[in-house]
């Protein structure tokens, strides 16, 4: 089992950046496979972003694609997102989760892949 605090949410105003943390404790972090949800208020939760337990490998939600960037450091436990040109729509719960495997491929974008999740942060985007 992994434990995930994600940090970094805050208010930002449209066209900005923010680079969200997730930190891992638990199963040894390398050999995790991360990802990034998020979850506007009335919608489902949509996949953003993984990343490979390597970091091989990344891949990117339609909507974001372009405009977020996933990276991790396996010697700090710490996978992030940054985001740019961020927009009102952007804003939403961020969530970290965690699979096992997948170490050279990134992990698919399902919700029922990931076993742990935390408990998010809050990114707001004003327009």
């Amino acid at each position: 089992q992994v434990q995930l605090v994600e940090s970094g949410g805050e208010l930002v105003q449209d066209g900005g950046s923010l680079r969200l943390s997730c930190e891992a404790s638990g199963r040894a972090f390398s050999t995790n496979a991360m990802a990034w949800f998020r979850q506007a208020p009335g919608k489902e939760r949509e996949f953003v972003a993984a990343i490979s337990s390597s970091g091989a490998s990344a891949s990117y939600g339609n909507s974001v694609r372009g405009r977020v960037f996933i990276s991790r450091d396996n010697a700090e436990n710490t996978v992030y997102l940054q985001m740019t040109s961020l927009k009102p729509e952007d804003t939403a719960v961020y969530y970290c989760a965690a699979t096992s495997g997948y170490r050279f491929d990134a992990p698919p974008p399902f919700q029922n892949e990931y076993a742990d999740w935390g408990q998010g942060t809050q990114v707001t985007v004003s327009s």
